[in-house]
């Protein structure tokens, strides 16, 4: 990521940012945004977020080739969601592209920040996609997707829960969405949409 600052506001703990997202090798979202000085632009006080899963929704859209087995969130506390995921693949999957989109919802779910298409084999084997690398960071250590193409059998991801210190972006309170849509030799086969809601407490974050 690369941050630039600019033109410093009234509240001398608040500054603007532009912020730089690399979306690909090649390609950078800008967003323009404040974040408090205090807490050094990420979410690093727990106490004063809420970062947890709302909603998920999965659908197979060929199902000789990906069932969904398991698809559903718990909550274990008020601030705290697990979320179970389990895709058996039928048949191996060499040629896999991701399409991953974040929404923000404001009178339903609007395009927000990320829409970028990569190529998952790829991104296996060389994380090279820094939005997605900073996205499988909040996954990484609860599944069993940790390797290259190609994919076959289960594919789990076994209670997931949201870590506000994770979270590389500032990002503004609300409620958002993950969509990504899977693709298997160019073919479309599966949507899996994870809606999750970020609250901070500037409150308590002083």
């Amino acid at each position: 990521m690369h941050f630039r600052s600019a033109e410093q506001p009234k509240d001398t703990n608040q500054r603007q940012l532009k912020l730089y997202i690399g979306v690909s090798e090649h390609q950078y979202l800008h967003l323009d945004l404040e974040y408090d000085l205090r807490r050094g632009g990420t979410a690093s006080d727990n106490d004063a977020v809420v970062f947890k899963f709302t909603n998920i929704a999965c659908e197979s859209y060929n199902k000789s080739w990906v069932v969904f087995e398991n698809c559903r969130l718990k909550a274990v506390r008020r601030d705290k969601v697990l979320l179970n995921l389990n895709a058996t693949l039928l048949n191996p999957a060499h040629g896999v592209t991701i399409h991953g989109r974040i929404l923000k919802r404001a009178s339903g779910y609007k395009p927000w920040l990320v829409d970028v298409t990569f190529d998952a084999c790829r991104f296996m084997r060389k994380q090279n996609v820094p939005v997605a690398k900073l996205i499988f960071g909040l996954f990484e250590e609860f599944t069993n997707i940790n390797h290259s193409c190609p994919f076959v059998g289960p594919q789990v991801i076994k209670d997931l829960y949201l870590k506000p210190e994770l979270l590389r972006l500032p990002l503004p309170t609300g409620d958002y969405m993950l969509a990504l849509r899977w693709f298997f030799e160019k073919r479309q086969v599966s949507d899996t949409n994870f809606s999750f809601v970020f609250i901070e407490d500037l409150m308590k974050s002083k």
